[in-house]
């Protein structure tokens, strides 16, 4: 049985630090539903009970920012795959915070910025459901891929800004904001 709190629990946060992925997903009119997965277990932050962030990687399009540029709505996932069966679902509104934002500096010092950083979501909690999570198979985490920050610590910097920083909208033609400012551990 789902059961719904308009914001984060201490149960909750201690359930989010210990999950190695989460899902995103948005949507904004007349364009596809984007759901992504999401890796690197220490790109995620709970900022406070009624605000999240999470580090974005520059990689195949930038819907999230997008959607949320256009609608603002957000939903993040997190799903056990040990044996203590749970989902948990963060409902909310999202911004994109890139590195030339007057707001970058505070919120990236949550972060260990990563090779390819784009921008930071950051996600005001409106409600918050957990579900039983029976449903979902157990599985054992080998180890984090590395594939995507060793192609960010070897792309040749401008092609790189051209085709991930450089992108001004997202695959259905909706308007995206491009960093104008390289971050540490991105290419030389």
């Amino acid at each position: 049985m789902a059961e719904f709190t308009d914001t984060l629990t201490d149960k909750h946060i201690a359930f989010i630090e210990k999950q190695p992925v989460f899902f995103t997903a948005t949507a904004a009119a007349d364009a596809r539903i984007n759901l992504s997965p999401k890796g690197y277990t220490d790109s995620f932050r709970v900022l406070s009970e009624s605000q999240v962030a999470y580090l974005d990687l520059a990689g195949s399009g930038n819907e999230t920012h997008a959607h949320l540029a256009a609608d603002g709505r957000i939903t993040i996932m997190f799903c056990a795959f040990d044996r203590s069966a749970l989902i948990l679902r963060i409902y909310g509104r999202g911004r994109p915070v890139l590195p030339q934002d007057d707001d970058w500096a505070a919120l990236a010092a949550h972060f260990t910025l990563l090779p390819g950083t784009r921008q930071i979501f950051v996600i005001d909690v409106e409600s918050v459901q957990t579900s039983c999570g029976w449903g979902v198979p157990m599985m054992e985490l080998q180890h984090e891929r590395d594939t995507l920050q060793k192609y960010h610590r070897q792309a040749d910097r401008t092609l790189w800004v051209e085709k991930t920083l450089g992108r001004t909208q997202s695959i259905d033609g909706l308007p995206t904001r491009p960093t104008d400012r390289f971050i540490e551990g991105e290419p030389a």
